[in-house]
């Protein structure tokens, strides 16, 4: 695994929001600063646990995202946020953890 960002989730608005209305949330890029700090404001639809919408996250890659799963709680599925990225959330001693699998043929931005 490698990490990623580390996900915080807020109500307020922040600046440089991206709106991803297929998964109910905005986030801000955490690749504009060096430690990996994204801001997420899930929308008030958004059909997540509260664990996700109201505890911060740390996002790892992984090479392979089905197997990664394997022997945790799944709390979100695999989904995709955007093309050439899959990811999903497990819940590992309480606290939610992302999991994500990138294809660099596709995002040679990430």
């Amino acid at each position: 695994m490698k990490y990623n960002h580390i996900g915080i989730p807020t109500t307020e608005r922040f600046p440089g929001e991206i709106d991803l209305p297929h998964l109910k949330v905005t986030v801000s890029d955490h690749a504009n600063n060096p430690f990996g700090i994204q801001w997420q404001r899930y929308w008030a639809d958004a059909p997540y646990p509260e664990l996700v919408k109201t505890v911060p996250h740390v996002a790892f890659e992984v090479d392979e995202l089905e197997a990664a799963l394997e022997g945790y709680k799944i709390l979100i599925p695999p989904n995709s946020p955007s093309p050439g990225v899959l990811v999903a959330m497990i819940e590992v001693k309480g606290a939610p953890v992302e999991l994500m699998q990138i294809d660099r043929s596709i995002r040679k931005d990430l």
